[in-house]
């Protein structure tokens, strides 16, 4: 006797569930509150906020985030969401005081189009911006606009093409030149 399903036969029968609301947390309700355009992402695991900006509205929410207190840039980064999807530059803040146990953290992502990857550097707000964004530039091939020294940092000069891209094909040889 064959069992019965309740499945529709026909996958596109069946009813989308509705994304989840994420509700805004508190950094992300200052800055609605202050006019500045953002989407909430909601915690990661460990409870950090992430912010979605638009790569033409990161450098004045960083200032302001800079001006509300998140004052170290912990980690700035970058990766693929897979092939022929975007590229995501993020960066870890901090508001570091002598008064807090445990600091306020917030995550902002940028989501960039990997035909053209250009983003504002954030070099001229926090310096320690810049080896991460000469590293995020070297393996995915994000243009940091504006930063002072952007060049590959851990590939030869000449490499063509970004190694940690989802879609990058490796050489079958690379020439290494003699120590000297």
């Amino acid at each position: 006797m064959a069992e019965e399903s309740n499945a529709p036969e026909n996958g596109a029968e069946q009813a989308q569930a509705p994304a989840p609301i994420v509700e805004a947390g508190r950094i992300s309700k200052w800055l609605s509150e202050n006019g500045f355009e953002h989407e909430s992402l909601g915690p990661d695991r460990s409870g950090v906020e992430m912010l979605k900006v638009d790569r033409d509205f990161l450098i004045p929410i960083a200032t302001a985030l800079y001006a509300y207190g998140f004052n170290y840039l912990r980690c700035q980064g970058g990766y693929d969401a897979g092939p022929g999807q975007e590229l995501v530059s993020f960066y870890d803040l901090t508001k570091v005081s002598d008064y807090s146990d445990r600091p306020d953290e917030v995550r902002i992502k940028v989501f960039l189009p990997r035909e053209d990857p250009r983003i504002p550097s954030v070099y001229w707000i926090w310096k320690t911006a810049d080896w991460q964004e000469r590293e995020s530039f070297d393996m995915f091939g994000i243009v940091y606009e504006g930063h002072p020294d952007l060049k590959r940092l851990l590939m030869p000069e000449d490499w063509v093409g970004w190694p940690l891209r989802k879609d990058y094909i490796s050489p079958d040889f690379y020439e290494l030149q003699d120590a000297y």
